[in-house]
């Protein structure tokens, strides 16, 4: 596939048949996906494959806490787990926020199952004397983790980059068997897409791209 086209054609698929992702299928996303950048090259990230039912279940347990959250604050009209407001609905609102099946079904439906860890140990977290929310040690691992999912669309696969069970990292790493050293990044299921993806829609580059300074002229050709 031709990489422009993969790019604006690799969609968030959420919904799967079911098919089964074969292990040298798999192998073959990850084999090219790992040539992803990271942190002064020192790859620091780790990958788990889950198929097993009984951990996808629970992996999917493990999203409603955040799940509420983010549909409590989305129907509150808020940003939801925006770091710089806290939550309008109450605790007690959060918690009888009903879970809906597109945030968890796609764990138990795909092919596989991957889990992304960092080493904290290797990442140059160069944000971390800054007053808000790091996210400069990601660069080690999302640029992997799009690499999957542009290597799954080669290969006729999808999937969806997950952050809920990142609010349950200790359980998740409980669950998993995981070093405290690795931080959870992030929990992706891939499969067979239900559709076919078509062209994306985005904003256009001079809508968020400025010349010079945050507020200067869009850039444009």
């Amino acid at each position: 596939m031709e990489l422009y086209d993969a790019m604006r054609t690799t969609h968030a698929a959420r919904k799967l048949t079911g098919d089964p992702l074969p292990d040298e299928v798999l192998h073959r996303i990850l084999d090219n996906a790992r040539f992803a950048p990271s942190g002064g090259n020192r790859q620091g990230t780790r990958v788990i494959v889950v198929r097993e039912a009984a951990t996808r279940q629970r992996l999917a347990e493990l999203n409603a806490p955040a799940v509420r959250r983010y549909v409590a604050q989305t129907d509150a009209g808020q940003s939801p787990w925006n770091p710089l407001e806290p939550p309008t609905p109450s605790a007690d609102e959060i918690a009888g926020t009903r879970v809906p099946e597109s945030f968890t079904e796609p764990l138990r439906t795909a092919g596989a199952v991957l889990v992304f860890l960092v080493d904290l140990g290797v990442v140059a977290a160069t944000d971390q004397d800054l007053d808000r929310v790091g996210v400069v040690a990601g660069a080690s691992v999302y640029p992997l983790v799009w690499n999957v999912l542009l290597a799954a669309r080669s290969e006729g696969y999808g999937g969806t980059i997950t952050t809920m069970a990142v609010a349950q990292e200790p359980a998740v790493r409980d669950l998993l068997g995981v070093p405290e050293q690795f931080a959870l990044a992030a929990v992706v299921p891939l499969g067979r897409p239900e559709t076919q993806p078509t062209r994306l829609k985005r904003r256009e580059v001079a809508e968020f791209v400025t010349r010079e300074t945050f507020a200067g002229e869009p850039f444009r050709p």
